[in-house]
């Protein structure tokens, strides 16, 4: 608990450095009305799960404030465009469909894929990684996929570590090995659990959050594996909200030209290396 605290006020100390960074770059945030008329005077919802470090947790002082590298991220494009906002907090696996609703605007760190984007609209800006958490110890003696055959695996309900799994299990029967036995999970918080309480041999999730559960629980946590993968993450919007679509493409554009986006992630922790240059995905 101490390692989140700690990690919570670095995270808010360095907010403010955040979007002081606009002054370096080309943003106009007094030219909303200008540029988007439709978005003067609205405030734009991002929904947000609270317990997915490094990305968003709230603040163990005030827990009506949150932190992270999705919620810095946001905050410097938003300040940069002028847009005014609200973090509207959830669980992970309401978010997606709380966007297609309508119930908020946007989420950030969604995987893109081609059926996903026939959903909703991306803005892609980083690479994913994933990683294999187990327990401390590496009882199960699990070092790559392939030694998941008959295994118990937590995996994120509807994610592409879900769909992996599926074809794992195809290939584990066809060479006379075992199944894998896959339990699907709520949210990252859900699978830590499984894997933690010993219900699970293995929770598939982002490497990054992987890194840091394991940091902040070296007795409990332990990282099996990781893969780096070309699989593009990015804010998802509704389809047809084009106005709200450009501008947030234009602010990031802008942040991470000033060197934002890296500054962002050096602090939290996220590897840089995953940065890529901001782009709109609709198909």
């Amino acid at each position: 608990m101490t390692h989140m605290k700690n990690w919570v006020v670095a995270a808010l100390a360095f907010s403010a450095m955040a979007l002081m960074s606009c002054e370096g770059r080309a943003c106009e945030p007094d030219k909303l009305a200008t540029k988007y008329p439709g978005l003067a005077g609205r405030t734009i919802k991002m929904g947000l799960d609270p317990e997915t470090p490094p990305y968003a947790v709230r603040d163990a002082a005030d827990f009506e404030k949150f932190a992270g590298s999705d919620v810095e991220l946001s905050k410097a494009v938003f300040e940069c465009m002028g847009i005014k906002y609200e973090y509207m907090p959830g669980a992970w696996a309401g978010l997606l469909p709380a966007v297609n609703a309508g119930q908020i605007d946007l989420m950030y760190y969604l995987y893109y894929n081609p059926e996903r984007a026939k959903q909703v609209d991306f803005i892609v800006y980083m690479k994913a990684g994933d990683g294999a958490l187990t327990q401390a110890g590496n009882p199960k003696n699990i070092h790559a996929e392939g030694d998941l055959c008959g295994k118990r695996v937590a995996v994120g309900l509807g994610t592409v570590e879900e769909a992996q799994m599926r074809a794992l299990t195809k290939t584990c029967e066809a060479e006379g090995k075992g199944a894998v036995e896959i339990m699907t999970a709520s949210d990252s918080a859900a699978g830590m659990r499984l894997v933690s309480t010993g219900r699970a041999d293995v929770d598939l999730d982002d490497l990054v959050l992987v890194d840091t559960l394991v940091a902040q629980q070296p007795k409990v946590l332990y990282r099996a594996y990781s893969v780096i993968a070309d699989t593009k993450i990015g804010i998802a919007l509704k389809k047809g909200n084009d106005e709200l679509r450009n501008a947030l493409l234009e602010g990031l554009k802008d942040v991470q030209a000033s060197g934002g986006q890296e500054a962002i992630f050096k602090k939290l922790g996220v590897a840089t290396d995953l940065i890529i240059p901001a782009k709109a995905l609709t198909e």
